[in-house]
């Protein structure tokens, strides 16, 4: 199980990640990895009720990787955790299969009360740069979320966010999603929700400046036509 666990890592990594050259260079250089493979022995240990041990291989894996995981929080296969210095992924925090994680990522809890307070990332979920996911809400499947959001609400399956605090974003009529979205935010072919407001407030502003000015026409027209009279 742990060779095939470092299998289809190692292979994630190559098919995602062009500057990897070779399984050994993933293995040895990649601290992403190295993070996954202490959280397994932490995660056994935890289920094992060796709290104290899990917390301490926890630890470990942190002082060298820069990267913090609970020993509880579960994670899926093929996960890959991109640069990873300053990622945190909380206590209750659930991770699905196929999950891209950038550096500076925070899967956080906002309550103190115990029990379920991190959030549930679906499968194929892209989470961007400094991204910071809070509360026992839910990401679904296929999610895109942007570098540095801030999410605090449920995210449906297949939607890209960005913001503060996170919002939706559509893509333009004609474009399809790619199969990959670099750092959880398109490149192209987005139509930004701030950008397509300001768009309507300037359509409605010109239709407006019409009005006026054909009722200023109007205007004009009749007292020329008192004048005359």
């Amino acid at each position: 199980m742990a060779f095939m666990f470092l299998r289809e890592t190692i292979r994630a990594y190559r098919e995602k990640d062009p500057a990897a050259r070779s399984d050994l260079e993933v293995l040895l250089c990649y601290p992403g990895l190295h993070a996954l493979i202490w959280h397994r022995l932490a995660h056994a240990m935890w289920r094992w009720r060796l709290y104290l041990c899990a917390r301490l291989f926890s630890h470990f894996g942190r002082f060298l990787t820069g990267i913090e995981i609970h020993p509880a929080a579960r994670i899926g296969r093929r996960v890959i955790i991109d640069h990873g210095m300053g990622v945190v992924i909380g206590e209750t925090a659930e991770i699905g299969d196929d999950v891209y994680l950038y550096h500076q990522v925070t899967l956080g809890g906002t309550s103190l009360a115990r029990g379920k307070r991190h959030p549930t990332i679906g499968n194929n979920v892209i989470i961007g740069a400094g991204a910071k996911i809070l509360g026992a809400i839910t990401v679904g499947d296929n999610a895109r979320i942007g570098s540095n959001a801030v999410v605090l609400a449920a995210v449906p399956a297949g939607t890209t966010v960005v913001g503060i605090p996170a919002r939706p974003v559509e893509r333009r009529p004609g474009r399809d999603r790619p199969s990959f979205d670099a750092y959880g935010t398109p490149a192209e072919g987005v139509l930004d929700p701030l950008l397509r407001d300001i768009d309507g407030m300037r359509a409605e502003l010109a239709a407006f400046e019409a009005r006026v000015a054909r009722m200023v026409q109007s205007r004009a027209a009749d007292m020329d036509q008192q004048a005359e009279g």
